[in-house]
């Protein structure tokens, strides 16, 4: 099986040109969800666990889903139980369950669509999938050790500490921060702005005194240094004078949480649970 998150090199899912077959009936859904405007990552992540889906049908000559029966899903719902990967470990059921519901998302459109008679999925069991609290927080002392980190004597670092200090203060999402303009936050009413979040909605949250004198901080000392383009409205903004982005964002928060040795590791999210628990 591919591994997951990374579909390139890949074996063939089939003829892109038979209209009826899988690999041209993925590519049309996703431009489907893509012409509805579905987020970027919502499509990706479709498309990866579909290929999963329709590889583990080739493998077995199935290469058309009006061949796919409910017994055939109840089938690949056994695979992905017994899956193991390179170390040997389960697939856990969080990602058993992702793996069918994006495939019965699928034969719920092709149905719709009138590609196929009958939906398949329709009454396939899904896994129990529980919830979790998080793994690890921070506490108060070790969020303070790991905001001290960065090294205020270098742009860059000023520029850390600000984006730290709004992942504690509002824990916003990584990618909602690195979308942030400078037009979104308000130091007078102590909000923060926060377009085309999760679900593409925008939504206004509080933000703290000491994260807004970060901001103010980093604006006035660190940003004119950073700036390529005048006209960027980017609020954290890379080296190149670009906007940050996510995968970025996750690097850097890492590397704070490691380099603070408090025996916890984590990232961006690891400071939006804190927020919501502290």
């Amino acid at each position: 099986m591919p591994k997951k998150g990374n579909h390139k090199n890949q074996p063939s899912i089939g003829d892109t040109n038979d209209p009826n077959g899988m690999a041209h009936l993925i590519n049309e859904h996703t431009l489907h969800l893509k012409v509805r405007n579905y987020a970027a990552d919502t499509v990706s992540q479709r498309e990866k666990y579909l290929r999963w889906f329709a590889l583990w049908c080739s493998e077995r000559s199935l290469t058309r889903p009006n061949e796919i029966t409910k017994p055939i899903l109840e089938r690949y719902q056994r695979h992905l139980y017994l899956y193991r990967n390179d170390k040997g470990a389960p697939m856990s059921f969080r990602s058993q369950y992702c793996h069918l519901s994006h495939a019965k998302a699928w034969f719920k459109w092709l149905t719709k669509e009138n590609r196929i008679l009958y939906n398949p999925a329709s009454e396939l069991e899904m896994p129990k999938v529980g919830r979790r609290l998080p793994k690890a927080i921070l506490s108060a002392k070790e969020a303070e050790v790991v905001l001290s980190k960065p090294d205020l004597s270098d742009p860059r670092g000023l520029r850390d500490r600000a984006i730290l200090e709004v992942f504690y203060s509002c824990g916003i999402r990584r990618r909602e921060l690195s979308n942030l303009t400078l037009y979104d936050v308000d130091a007078e009413r102590k909000t923060l702005m926060v377009r085309q979040g999760k679900g593409k909605k925008d939504r206004l949250l509080p933000i703290g005194k000491r994260a807004l004198e970060w901001i103010a901080r980093y604006l006035e000392e660190s940003r004119p240094l950073l700036v390529v383009n005048t006209n960027e409205q980017t609020l954290f903004l890379s080296t190149l004078g670009q906007r940050l982005e996510p995968d970025s964002l996750t690097e850097y928060v890492r590397h704070y949480i490691n380099s603070a040795d408090i025996g916890k590791k984590g990232s961006c999210h690891l400071f939006r649970h804190t927020m919501a628990t502290l």
